[in-house]
C-alpha cells in the first residue's frame, strides 16, 4: 500500500446522534406499512394487471409476456415502459408509490431501490414458498431483502466485467489481467504501442461512478459500511481503493475522457476500438461481438481484477415488486413465479441479452457458445456484494459521487475526500 499511515484513522470523527434517529426512524417504518402480510399468502385478488419497467431497449420482454397474456387472458399485464434514465424511472415510481396510487401492480425495479420501497411501506413482502428461490443465484436474493423479509424477487442480476482486445493481448503472449498491477502495466505500455487509450470504466458524477469507486473499495478490502451499520469509508483499504482509480488518471493510463463516460459513452469508445480495457456490464459483450462490430471476435471478458487477485463487484440488476395497494396481489404474485421460470429466464438472456438469475443457464453447453462470458460472469456474481441497504440510498450514492468525483479529478487528495465522504455520510445515515 502507498503512503497511507495510521493518522487517516486518528482523523475520523464520530457523532452520537444515532440512538435517538434510529429509533425514530424504525418506528416511523413499521408505521408506514413496512410489515404487511406477504403478497400471496392471504389475499385472493386476481385480474389483470399494470407492470412497469424503464424502457426496454430491445423489446424483449414484450415477448416474454406474450406467453402469459395467451395462457391468462383474464390476468392479463398490460406493459408501461418510462425513460430509460434511471433517475427518471425511479422518480415516476416513487411518486406513484408515494401517492398511493393503484395504477401499477407489479414494478420492475432496480435493485438500489428495493430498501427504500420497501421501507417507506410502498411494497408489500412476498411468500418465499411461491417462488423458486432454490434454482437462483444465491447472492441475487440479498438484493430483495429487506429487513428479513424479501420483498423483491430478482429478476435480472449483474456484475461487472473487466472487458479486454484478446487479440491485442495474444499477439503479446499476454493473459487478461487478474490484478490492478497487470491492469495498470499492460493498460500504460500496450495502450502506447497500439496507439490506443488504456482503461475506463463509468466516472461521470452520477451512480456509475458510485458503483466503480465502491468496486475499487471492496476490491481492496474495504466498504462503505460495516456489517453492523457503522461507517467505514474513511480506511486505509478504503483510501488503496480510491487511489487506483486516482493514480490512474495521473499517470495517464486511465484516459481523462473517461470522467465523462457513463455506460454507453464507455461502450461505444471500446466497440470503435478506442480502448484496450473497459469495465462494464454484461450487456456490452453482444453489442461489441455482434457483426459489423469493429472488434467483433476480438473480445474477451473475465471478472474484475483487484489488489491482489480477484476484484469484488458491486450487484446489479433488477427486481420484481407488488405495489402494498394492488388489488390484484394473487395474479401479481403468480406473475413473479413466470418470471423466474426457466424459459422467461431463457429468454432475458437469448432475447434481452441480460444476465438471468437462474444459476443452471450459466452451465449450459448451448448457451454458454453462444455467451463464452457466463461461466466468468457466474463467478463474478458470486463474488459481488449488495449496495449499501438503506432507505436514503439515494443520497448515499449522491454523497459517493460528488465527493469522490474531486478526488479523481485531483481537485481534492484522496484522503481529504474520503474524511469528507465520513462526515456526510455520518450526516445521511447516523451514527
Amino acid at each position: 500500500m502507498r503512503g497511507v499511515g495510521d493518522d487517516l484513522v486518528r482523523r475520523l470523527r464520530l457523532t452520537g446522534r444515532a440512538a435517538l434517529a434510529t429509533a425514530l426512524l424504525l418506528t416511523a417504518l413499521t408505521a408506514s406499512g413496512a410489515e404487511r402480510d406477504p403478497v400471496g399468502a392471504a389475499s385472493d385478488g386476481r385480474g389483470p394487471l399494470t407492470m412497469v419497467t424503464g424502457r426496454d431497449l430491445t423489446r424483449y420482454l414484450h415477448r416474454v409476456l406474450d406467453d402469459w397474456n395467451r395462457a391468462r387472458p383474464a390476468e392479463r399485464v398490460e406493459l408501461v415502459e418510462l425513460p430509460e434514465a434511471a433517475d427518471e424511472v425511479h422518480a415516476q415510481m416513487r411518486d406513484s408509490l408515494r401517492a398511493g396510487s393503484t395504477r401499477f401492480d407489479v414494478l420492475n425495479i432496480d435493485v438500489a431501490w428495493t430498501a427504500e420501497f420497501a421501507g417507506h411501506g410502498w411494497i408489500a413482502p412476498l411468500d418465499r414458498s411461491a417462488l423458486p428461490l432454490a434454482a437462483l443465484l444465491p447472492p441475487v436474493l440479498d438484493t430483495g431483502t429487506y429487513r428479513g423479509r424479501l420483498y423483491a424477487a430478482p429478476y435480472v442480476t449483474n456484475a461487472g466485467l473487466l472487458y479486454y482486445r484478446k487479440d491485442i493481448l495474444a499477439r503479446e503472449g499476454l493473459g487478461p489481467p487478474r490484478t490492478w498491477d497487470e491492469l495498470a502495466d499492460q493498460a500504460a505500455t500496450l495502450s502506447a504501442e497500439y496507439g490506443m487509450q488504456g482503461y475506463a470504466g463509468q466516472l461521470l458524477p452520477y451512480e456509475g461512478l458510485t458503483v466503480n469507486v465502491t468496486e475499487a473499495i471492496q476490491s481492496a478490502g474495504g466498504s462503505l459500511t460495516g456489517p453492523d451499520g457503522e461507517i467505514t469509508v474513511a480506511s486505509p483499504a478504503a483510501l488503496e481503493g480510491l487511489r487506483f482509480l486516482t493514480d490512474g488518471l495521473r499517470e495517464g493510463w486511465i484516459p481523462e475522457q473517461a470522467l465523462t463516460y457513463k455506460e454507453e459513452t464507455s461502450r461505444q469508445a471500446f466497440q470503435s476500438g478506442e480502448l484496450l480495457f473497459l469495465r462494464n456490464w454484461p450487456y456490452v459483450y453482444a453489442l461489441a461481438s455482434a457483426p459489423g462490430s469493429p472488434v467483433a471476435g476480438k473480445v474477451g471478458a473475465v471478472p474484475l481484477p483487484g489488489r491482489d487477485g480477484p476484484g469484488a463487484g458491486v450487484l446489479g440488476g433488477s427486481n420484481l415488486a407488488v405495489n402494498a395497494r394492488s388489488p390484484h396481489p394473487r395474479s401479481a404474485a403468480d406473475l413473479l413465479a413466470h418470471l423466474l421460470g426457466e424459459k422467461a429466464q431463457r429468454q432475458v438472456l437469448t432475447e434481452g441479452a441480460l444476465p438471468p438469475v437462474r444459476a443452471s443457464l450459466y452451465s449450459d453447453p448451448a448457451l454458454v457458445r453462444r455467451f463464452p462470458y457466463l461461466p466468468e460472469l457466474a463467478r463474478g456474481v458470486r463474488s459481488a456484494r449488495v449496495r449499501l441497504t438503506s432507505v436514503h440510498y439515494e443520497q448515499v450514492s449522491l454523497a459517493v459521487a460528488a465527493v469522490t468525483h474531486g478526488a479523481l479529478t485531483q481537485r481534492v487528495p484522496p484522503e481529504e475526500a474520503l474524511l469528507r465522504l465520513d462526515r456526510e455520510l455520518g450526516d445521511i445515515l447516523g451514527r
